[in-house]
């Protein structure tokens, strides 16, 4: 997949479509050493904390993959181009401890410029963040009683905020590739 370097506040993404329809791979671990774990997440979202772009993540503490997030100080998230859900969906059903997920799902991991963890060859978003800070779902502050469903047997995630160290796509993912109006000075929706 050809990518481009976007500058993180040039950097846009349909987030709802994106989390609920599309899916992403959240990597963690060390790509170098091969000691890594990747899992499809569908839960999540980007925006601003303590001034700096993020992308917040969920994993339960069941999960192989958390405890790769638990060991690292980054993680990476992918997206694919619809063709993947395939791959996704195996991703996201299976267990790296049971199975090889890179020879089930056929994807190819690359190394990334500033994180250990790897990005996809075939992917048309990677976003590298380094882990600023994690807080457990606690059930007792959730507010929709509709939320607790969601956890059988009491696996509430864990939340975690990385910092967006750099974002490597496709050109619909540039803000300035959506419309020549969006950002430009002047209009509603300007970005500085």
């Amino acid at each position: 997949m050809k990518r481009e370097a976007i500058a993180v506040n040039e950097f846009v993404v349909p987030a709802v479509s994106v989390w609920g329809e599309r899916w992403f791979l959240l990597a963690a671990g060390d790509f170098k050493a091969g000691a890594f774990n990747m899992m499809t997440v569908a839960w999540g979202g980007f925006g601003v904390m303590w001034s700096k772009p993020l992308a917040m993540v969920v994993v339960r503490p069941s999960r192989y993959t958390y405890q790769f997030m638990e060991k690292g100080a980054s993680f990476s998230l992918c997206a694919f181009p619809p063709a993947c859900k395939g791959k996704l969906e195996f991703c996201g059903s299976k267990s790296g401890r049971e199975v090889d997920k890179l020879k089930g799902c056929g994807l190819t991991p690359i190394g990334l410029e500033t994180i250990a963890e790897p990005g996809f060859d075939e992917a048309e978003l990677i976003v590298e963040c380094r882990k600023m800070y994690y807080d457990d779902f606690k059930p007792e502050h959730f507010l929709a009683p509709d939320i607790e469903n969601n956890y059988s047997g009491s696996d509430y995630h864990r939340m975690y905020f990385g910092e967006i160290l750099a974002v490597h796509a496709t050109r619909e993912y540039r803000v300035k590739a959506l419309s020549p109006d969006l950002g430009a000075p002047g209009s509603r929706f300007h970005f500085s």
